[in-house]
């Protein structure tokens, strides 16, 4: 998954409410721990990757690249620890790029741009290097 954050001086001109550490990409590492979201939801895979404020709209890419999810939510700890008296770790979610494909292919402009599933093993840094060089940072205010 990349993630993007900023962490540099050069981030004064951002509000300082938006948590941003680092403009440049970052990757996470973990797992698919469900094929499904909170409340058993088909649209959601629940991840460990670890997640930050910010980090939603990032890409949850598989072995090869391909982005199989978007980084969407993470799970209240506090509410999980009063709910249950235990603590969650990791316990973060991404919507399933399935569900968001046939929005994309919808678009005209967008569609034609939509690349093809990669089949063949790739390098990790290969992947990571894809990654990044299709990571783009949004500022919203």
């Amino acid at each position: 998954m990349v993630t993007i954050q900023c962490q540099s001086p050069s981030c004064d001109f951002l509000p300082k409410e938006s948590n941003h550490l680092n403009f440049s990409p970052k990757l996470a590492k973990g797992e698919i721990a469900s094929l499904s979201g909170a409340g058993d939801d088909p649209r959601y895979f629940q991840i460990s990757v670890p997640v930050q404020p910010g980090n939603s709209g990032g890409a949850l890419v598989d072995e090869r690249g391909n982005v199989i999810g978007i980084v969407s939510a993470k799970l209240d700890a506090g509410a999980a620890l009063a709910a249950s008296g235990a603590l969650p770790e990791n316990v973060n979610y991404a919507v399933k790029s399935s569900l968001l494909l046939s929005f994309l292919e919808s678009v005209p402009a967008v569609s034609a741009k939509l690349k093809a599933p990669v089949t063949a093993d790739r390098k990790f840094e290969d992947v990571v290097k894809s990654a990044q060089d299709a990571a783009v940072l949004v500022l919203v205010y």
